[in-house]
């Protein structure tokens, strides 16, 4: 995956104060919030799911999430970590519960890395080639990879967020990393982008 599938501009998560009035059930102060978070909440679903409804109805569900587990938020990962835990369990959900029905993602566009696309048109097809390659990928595989390229997590982060160990999520990473390149016809799969917790 390259650095055109990332999400929307990061503005920041929501301050303290604010998250703390959200939590006291504050009307405005949690639209603030789940405004300030939407558009990301989407881009990780619909990333997931691989389809426009069912990332709407994830995206829901994890805002319907959010706001009920606000009060409960206990500060021990960032608030944005536990964000990208409580968006990944509805992604999950809403795979299981569609379990009988196939992916709905164009698989006829022509295969070939997302950064060579150029025009709208190369753009769409490698969104919708990448989309397809995800979906083939298992679920708990597609989960790290996407909070690894889309939202950028470093492995701590990420092992936070779905709750297994580190070492699953660099060999998960891997396995997909693996799978999209073969999948898109990139037999080298592109290096992993160091950080700090890498």
């Amino acid at each position: 995956m390259s650095s055109s599938s990332a999400g929307p501009a990061d503005t920041g998560p929501p301050d303290e104060l604010l998250l703390a009035r959200a939590a006291r059930g504050e009307r405005d102060a949690l639209d603030r919030v789940l405004r300030s978070e939407e558009a990301r909440i989407y881009a990780i679903c619909r990333r997931m799911t691989g389809h426009d409804a069912d990332a709407r109805d994830a995206t829901q569900e994890a805002m319907l999430a959010i706001c009920r587990g606000l009060p409960g938020f206990d500060r021990r990962s960032s608030f944005r970590t536990w964000v990208y835990r409580v968006t990944t369990n509805a992604c999950l959900d809403e795979l299981r519960r569609r379990g009988r029905r196939p992916m709905a993602v164009d698989t006829s566009s022509p295969a070939g890395p997302v950064a060579t696309a150029r025009g709208p048109e190369e753009a769409i097809a490698a969104r919708l080639t990448l989309d397809a390659a995800l979906a083939r990928l298992l679920p708990e595989f597609r989960a790290a990879i996407v909070l690894r390229e889309l939202c950028g997590l470093d492995y701590a982060e990420i092992a936070e967020a779905l709750a297994i160990p580190p070492g699953t999520v660099r060999s998960r990473i891997a396995r997909a990393r693996a799978a999209l390149a073969r999948d898109l016809g990139n037999p080298a799969p592109v290096d992993d982008r160091p950080t700090s917790n890498s």
